[in-house]
């Protein structure tokens, strides 16, 4: 094994601005898992399922074992039906379908793996690979939401009933299309298996590498201590890396069957048939108001795909969805249902929001449809509705909890900073020349900082500190704000601070890093770790002094903000320009000013893909169109807007450092904003705006289509 593999990141220095992790990587010397080599590993090629949904006639792998390097190929037969882990059991009645590693008489979808290929090399394997023989007997496929489609489970929240005699009421619905978890490396995993002392050592890029391990060892039926999971440098995760995928098991079972060292990387061809997508919801709701513009009710109906197999959170989506609304504002009653099916489509995993992009989305439509058929301003109907500051904490008619925000000061220093009232002015006057240009708002909520983490904190005979938080990271900084915690509460400098993470032999166990839980939970979890070992030295204890902390929050932290923007659209080709946007935040305490800014940042981008550019398209027969980065559009430099950043940072007493989620902010926030302000450019046109991407070519033809005006 590479020298590096034997000592991953995890053992990093902070000094709270600069970091050496950060110049290790980009000075080319980080280690990822395609980095992790091994002088006699086999590398491993999948064969796929090239059909939607097909029965398994017959399965020929002779010629592929007769390749030269192929040292074995394994089907579903030689690992005896293992199944994948069970998942998050978060919804009532929820009906898991078995779901084998490897396809098991019949496949469900395109990229289903069926066999997989060890050979000496990676192209022997994969040459291999196409030398096997299938014969499908093809059954027509299920698209995402079609009539008929397994339902796994449903949420439902209802609440007082609907008043009578409301002076108005809005519809909305959208169909948002799923996304690729577009991270810079592609799935990866190598796993060696010791026979001497019957352990396995599996490199992953997982965001929860104590889960990875328990998924691991019950695959293989193994102890836990006997599996180690290292999470070396991650390349990007946003969800997708969240849970284990049927992939990375495969790979831990040939390890242990050959007695070998196996690796695979996800070609990026791979990654967009085979790897988990995100979003794919179908949205509808209706508000109604009284004649003083006050929410009455809302009705909304979510539907959300899971595909084919099902990731540990597969419907966290649609759960999330279902408890956020209706957002920040009072309404009278609600009646509010949410569910998942599963199609003939890759696996639908959480992707940065997970269900809370769909909420504000939604929300928000309603709320601007609202204003414009009561003739008051976005503002002002917002004001109007607004959860008051003193009304916390406050109980949500979906029985969750809010336990501090002042929604109105984000929603006005907002309007402050974008100049709302010169900027509707000057639309006015815009709009007059026959420019097509619309101002967007959305308000949101993030749940964030849930549930419990761990950490140890090490106060060493040398004087520096040892942090292992159960906690792991892909990019966010956590060496350097796990520092910075440690260090004040020890009152020592943050540059004698080593933060290990990401390695289950050297760390205690943990959740990992999602849910936007890492400085709320694992952050709060360091702090109580660290003052316990504060007060052990300040009692006059010998060193080396260790103290672990499992931190368990008393409450949910409620993140929210608001963005507003302006939106041009170019009349001949409808080609949209994102001209103006501003975001006010509030995440609670901050840490790192300057990696809250990046996490902001990145989740913007995100967001940006999500509204204007991203979408993935299957045809009828389930066969994925947008499979290269030909097809699929990301964000690019130029496609980022200028963009005013505040953050308030009100903290939270849902935590011991009061502070709230930030990472996943501008998946929330920002889609529906840029939603808002195409609706707002193309109203007087009479066009309705379309489903996300806001591409040229979709506004475009929604002028077309706009109602034509009678000459005059």
């Amino acid at each position: 094994m590479t020298p590096a593999s034997n000592t991953p990141r995890t053992q990093t220095r902070a000094d709270g601005l600069a970091r050496v992790e950060d110049r290790r990587l980009l000075t080319g010397r980080g280690l990822y898992v395609h980095d992790v080599r091994h002088d006699d590993m086999l590398h491993a090629a999948f064969l796929r399922s090239t059909h939607a949904r097909a029965r398994i006639e017959a399965l020929d792998l002779q010629a592929a074992r007769d390749c030269d390097g192929v040292v074995a190929v394994l089907d579903t037969i030689d690992m005896a039906g293992l199944q994948m882990p069970p998942i998050n059991q978060l919804l009532p009645g929820l009906q898991v379908p078995d779901c084998p590693l490897l396809a098991t008489g019949r496949v469900d979808s395109v990229g289903q793996p069926i066999a997989v290929v060890l050979a000496t090399n990676l192209y022997a394997a994969q040459a291999a690979a196409e030398q096997i023989v299938v014969d499908y007997d093809a059954e027509p496929a299920q698209c995402d939401l079609a009539p008929g489609n397994t339902t796994l489970a449903t949420a439902a929240h209802r609440s007082g009933d609907m008043p009578a005699g409301a002076a108005y009421k809005v519809s909305a619905s959208h169909h948002q299309p799923r996304v690729v978890a577009m991270s810079l490396e592609p799935r990866a995993a190598v796993a060696q298996w010791d026979d001497a002392t019957g352990t396995l050592t599996a490199w992953l890029g997982t965001q929860a590498p104590s889960r990875a391990r328990a998924d691991i060892a019950r695959t293989l039926g193994l102890p836990p201590a006997n599996v180690r999971v290292i999470t070396p440098d991650v390349g990007g995760a946003f969800g997708a890396k969240a849970s284990v995928s049927p992939e990375d098991l495969v790979i831990a079972f040939a390890a242990r069957q050959l007695k070998a060292t196996v690796k695979w990387i996800s070609p990026r061809s791979e990654e967009f048939i085979s790897a988990a997508h995100g979003r794919g919801a179908r949205l509808e709701g209706e508000l109604w108001l009284d004649a003083q513009g006050q929410f009455t009710h809302l009705q909304a109906r979510l539907r959300f795909p899971v595909g084919a197999w099902l990731p540990f959170s597969a419907v966290v989506p649609a759960r999330n969805a279902a408890r956020i609304l209706p957002g920040p504002y009072r309404v009278a009653s609600i009646d509010v249902s949410s569910e998942a099916t599963m199609s003939n489509a890759a696996a639908v995993n959480i992707y940065r929001g997970a269900g809370r992009p769909e909420a504000a989305l939604l929300m928000e439509r309603l709320v601007e449809m609202a204003a414009r058929k009561a003739n008051i301003d976005p503002v002002e109907l917002r004001l109007r509705n607004l959860i008051a500051a003193d009304a916390m904490p406050y109980a949500t008619p979906t029985g969750e909890h809010f336990d501090a925000g002042d929604y109105r000061a984000v929603l006005e220093r907002a309007c402050e900073l974008f100049d709302y009232a010169g900027e509707r002015k000057s639309q006015q006057q815009r709009q007059s020349a026959g420019e097509i240009v619309g101002i967007g708002i959305a308000m949101y909520v993030e749940p964030c900082g849930q549930g419990w983490e761990s950490a140890r904190v090490t106060l060493q005979a040398t004087g520096s500190v040892l942090v292992a938080s159960g906690s792991s990271a892909q990019g966010q900084g956590h060496q350097t704000t796990y520092a910075v915690i440690a260090a004040e509460a020890l009152a020592c400098d943050p540059s004698i601070v080593n933060v290990a993470h990401g390695d289950t032999s050297d760390c205690p166990e943990g959740i990992g890093a999602l849910a936007s839980r890492s400085i709320a939970i694992g952050g709060s979890a360091v702090a109580e770790a660290a003052r316990a070992v504060a007060a052990r030295r300040d009692a006059g204890e010998t060193l080396p002094i260790v103290a672990e902390s499992i931190y368990t929050a008393p409450a949910e932290a409620w993140s929210y903000g608001c963005v507003i923007a302006r939106m041009a659209i170019d009349r001949d080709t409808g080609k949209p320009a994102i001209e103006k946007l501003v975001w006010v935040d509030d995440a609670g305490r901050i840490i790192s000013p300057q990696l809250a800014e990046g996490q902001l940042l990145g989740g913007l981008a995100q967001g940006v893909g999500q509204a204007m550019l991203e979408r993935i398209v299957y045809d009828s027969e389930g066969q994925l169109l947008t499979g290269s980065l030909m097809d699929y559009a990301i964000p690019r430099a130029d496609d980022m807007p200028a963009v005013q950043l505040e953050s308030m940072a009100v903290a939270t007493k849902a935590n011991l450092l009061g502070a709230k989620g930030v990472g996943e902010a501008g998946c929330i926030g920002v889609p529906a904003a840029l939603l808002n302000a195409a609706a707002d450019a193309l109203a007087p046109t009479g066009a309705n705006p379309p489903d996300f991407p806001l591409t040229a070519e979709r506004l475009w033809q929604a002028l077309q289509q706009a109602p034509k005006k009678a000459p005059a």
